[in-house]
């Protein structure tokens, strides 16, 4: 139990550790500029204080859905939840250090199969299963905000849950923030993609940010 409860409170500490948007967070709308290839494509966001959001004025139909699910995945991991919401039912163990310091964590329980990895007090592997895929994500670099930190540089690809086959491509990611009143918003998702010997490169620009004025009270 002694090793359990030390992976829980490692695994904890890290969780805890992301940025998030407090109580307070306001929402922010910001104007967005998405380029893939030779193709640019504008438009604007709104992402609300409940961090539901809206994808105006773009009017290629893909070019708007592949910014809407950039605008989710801002949004989503911003949101904060408590460890005993998201973890509580499930159990920690440790596994082995790697060379670069980062210790394994795998979960049994409610997210049996699932694994990670800490180093510094950051999470650095997610190794999760969603539905009947396994998505794998490495972090390399992280930006520090004071109030937790944000992923910088990261990779992910997907595997089938159950063959292991791999689906699709691999993805490089680099994001970056900047501090907006008492937040942290990004500006810019570069996104590579390599597959099946083919590489492309998305980008995701967001501009002229400005917060929302909270509701009265």
């Amino acid at each position: 139990m002694t090793e359990l409860m030390e992976a829980r409170e490692l695994f904890r500490a890290a969780y805890e550790n992301r940025y998030t948007w407090d109580n307070h967070f306001p929402g922010y709308r910001a104007d967005v500029t998405y380029r893939e290839g030779d193709r640019e494509h504008t438009g604007k966001i709104r992402i609300n204080a409940d961090c539901t959001f809206e994808v105006m004025e773009v009017a290629d139909e893909d070019a708007k859905k592949a910014i809407h699910g950039q605008v989710w995945e801002i949004a989503v991991h911003r949101v904060r939840r408590s460890f005993e919401d998201t973890h509580g039912k499930n159990v920690f163990t440790l596994g082995n250090t790697d060379e670069t310091g980062a210790v394994e964590v795998f979960v049994k329980g409610k997210s049996m199969g699932d694994r990670y990895k800490v180093k510094d007090n950051e999470v650095t592997l997610v190794h999760r299963h969603i539905r009947d895929v396994v998505v794998t994500i490495n972090t390399f670099s992280s930006h520090k905000t004071g109030e937790g930190y944000l992923s910088h540089r990261y990779d992910s690809f997907y595997t089938d849950a159950q063959t292991g086959e791999k689906k699709g491509g691999k993805s490089d990611f680099e994001d970056s923030y900047e501090q907006v009143g008492d937040y942290y918003v990004m500006t810019q998702r570069v996104i590579r993609t390599e597959e099946d010997g083919q590489v492309s490169t998305s980008e995701f620009a967001f501009s002229n940010i400005k917060l929302l004025q909270p509701a009265l009270v």
